[in-house]
C-alpha cells in the first residue's frame, strides 16, 4: 500500500452517522430513529384516517355495504387480538430475562462491578459517574485525550509515520467533540443519548488503531506506545458500555412499547366492533351517509393505532439493532474488497508485530 493510500486511509474509512447526509438521508433518519415513537404512530393513524377520506371522496372506496364492512370488522377485531396477543408474547420475554436467581444476580453484579473497575483505571478518575450519559462523556473525554497525546507523542516521529498518526487522531477528535456536544444536552431515557453512542464509529478506530500498533509499534516511542494502549482501551470500554446502554434502553423502550400496545388495543377493538354495530340495523347504517365516510374513517384509524405503535417502535429497534450488529473491529458493512489495509499473510513477519495482536 503506497503512502498517500495509508494516509486516504485513516483519515477516510468509517460510518460516522451523522457526517455527509443528505436531506433525504436526514429524513430517514428522522422517521426511523430520531422523532418520538408516539408522534410517528400518531401520524400514521392520522394519514390512514385521510387516506380512507381521499378515496372514499374519489369513489374508490364506499362505506354503504353492510356485509362488507361488517366482514371488515369481523376481521380486525381478529387481527386486533393477535396482535395484542403477540405485544404480550414480547412483554413475557422481556419480564424472563428480569428473573434470575441468586447465583445469577451476583454474576451479572459482579461483571458490572468489574466493567466499572476497568473503566476507573483506563479513565484515571477516583469513581466513574453512574449516569449512562456522564460515563459516555467521560470515556469521550478520555480517547480525546489519548488521541491528542499519541499525536503529540509521535510528533517528532518519521514524517511518514507522524503524518499518518496526525490524520487518523485528527479524525478521532472531530468525532469526539461532535458526539461530546449532543451527549451533553441529553440525559439517558431520551434516544439521543442512544443515538449518539451507535452513531460514533469507535469499532473502525479501534481497528485502525489496532493497526497502527501492530504496523509501526516498533517504531514508537515509549510515550507514543503508552498513549496508544490507553487509546485502544479506551475504545474498547467505550465500545462494551455502548453495548451495555443500548440493550438497557432497548429493553426499556420495547416495555413502553408494550404498555401503550394494551392501552389502545381496548379502544381498537371497542372501535371495529362499534363499526359493526354501525351497520347492524336493518334499515341500514345508524348515523346519517353525509357523516358516515368520516365515521367510519375516524373509528379505522383507532383500529390501526396498535399496529402504528408496533410499526414505528419495530422501525427503531431494528434500525438500531442493525447498524449494531457487531462488536468490536469487525465490519460486516464492508465490501470484502474495500480496504484500506492491505494485509498479506506472512508479509514483514520477521519486521513486525502481526496486526491486532496484543
Amino acid at each position: 500500500m503506497s503512502s498517500s493510500d495509508a494516509e486516504e486511509a485513516y483519515e477516510s474509512y468509517g460510518a460516522d452517522i451523522g457526517e455527509r447526509m443528505t436531506s433525504w438521508a436526514r429524513l430517514r433518519d428522522w422517521v426511523l430513529v430520531e422523532a418520538d415513537r408516539l408522534f410517528v404512530a400518531a401520524l400514521v393513524s392520522v394519514v390512514t384516517f385521510l387516506l380512507f377520506l381521499v378515496l372514499n371522496a374519489l369513489g374508490v372506496v364506499s362505506f354503504v355495504n353492510d356485509d362488507s364492512i361488517t366482514r371488515l370488522a369481523g376481521g380486525m377485531i381478529a387481527g386486533t387480538f393477535s396482535l395484542v396477543t403477540l405485544v404480550v408474547s414480547i412483554n413475557q420475554l422481556i419480564l424472563s430475562r428480569e428473573f434470575a436467581a441468586a447465583g445469577e444476580s451476583e454474576k451479572q453484579l459482579e461483571g458490572v462491578l468489574s466493567f466499572r473497575e476497568d473503566v476507573t483505571e483506563t479513565t484515571g478518575v477516583a469513581a466513574i459517574p453512574a449516569s449512562p450519559t456522564r460515563l459516555l462523556e467521560l470515556l469521550v473525554e478520555a480517547i480525546d485525550d489519548r488521541a491528542r497525546t499519541l499525536a503529540d507523542a509521535t510528533s517528532d516521529h518519521d514524517d511518514e509515520l507522524a503524518a499518518q498518526v496526525r490524520r487518523y487522531t485528527n479524525g478521532v477528535t472531530e468525532s469526539t467533540e461532535r458526539i461530546d456536544e449532543t451527549l451533553e444536552h441529553t440525559k439517558f431515557g431520551t434516544f439521543q443519548t442512544v443515538s449518539a453512542a451507535i452513531g460514533y464509529d469507535d469499532a473502525w478506530q479501534l481497528y485502525a488503531a489496532r493497526h497502527l500498533r501492530g504496523r509501526y509499534g516498533d517504531q514508537l516511542s515509549d510515550e507514543a506506545r503508552e498513549a496508544l494502549d490507553g487509546l485502544i482501551d479506551a475504545l474498547e470500554s467505550f465500545s462494551v458500555a455502548r453495548e451495555h446502554f443500548k440493550t438497557t434502553y432497548l429493553q426499556r423502550e420495547l416495555t413502553r412499547f408494550s404498555q401503550l400496545t394494551i392501552y389502545c388495543g381496548v379502544p381498537a377493538i371497542l372501535s371495529a366492533m362499534l363499526i359493526g354495530f354501525l351497520y347492524a340495523d336493518l334499515g341500514g347504517p345508524a348515523i346519517s351517509a353525509d357523516y358516515l365516510p368520516v365515521v367510519v374513517s375516524a373509528l379505522i384509524a383507532v383500529v390501526v393505532s396498535p399496529l402504528a405503535l408496533l410499526t414505528s417502535y419495530i422501525l427503531r429497534t431494528a434500525t438500531v439493532t442493525r447498524r449494531t450488529a457487531s462488536v468490536g473491529p469487525m465490519l460486516p458493512q464492508k465490501d470484502p474488497d474495500e480496504g484500506p489495509f492491505d494485509v498479506t499473510y506472512g508479509e514483514d513477519s520477521e519486521s513486525r508485530t502481526p496486526a491486532g495482536s496484543d
